[in-house]
């Protein structure tokens, strides 16, 4: 599967959203599509039920990006093209 890169929003980190890692992330905005640089919503349940909301920017910075990404990464677009 390919790894969708998102980034912090300016001015934001972990540390400032209190982040551990140890939370559950449910990304929308995916099925809607795609662009380069789309701001999507990340909702973040933490181990003791608390829920928050946080914005992201995709760090898919070109059409081409996007393909590789709706193939699974850049290995199995290069092969579906050889067959």
């Amino acid at each position: 599967m390919g790894i969708l890169p998102l980034q912090y929003l300016p001015g934001e980190s972990r540390d400032t959203l209190g982040l551990t890692g140890e939370e559950a992330y449910s990304i929308h905005g995916i099925a809607e599509g795609l662009e380069p640089g789309r701001r999507l919503t990340v909702s973040v349940k933490a181990g003791d039920g608390a829920t928050k909301t946080i914005h992201v920017v995709t760090r898919i910075d070109t059409p081409v990006e996007i393909e590789y990404y709706r193939h699974g990464g850049i290995l199995p677009f290069v092969l579906r093209q050889i067959r």
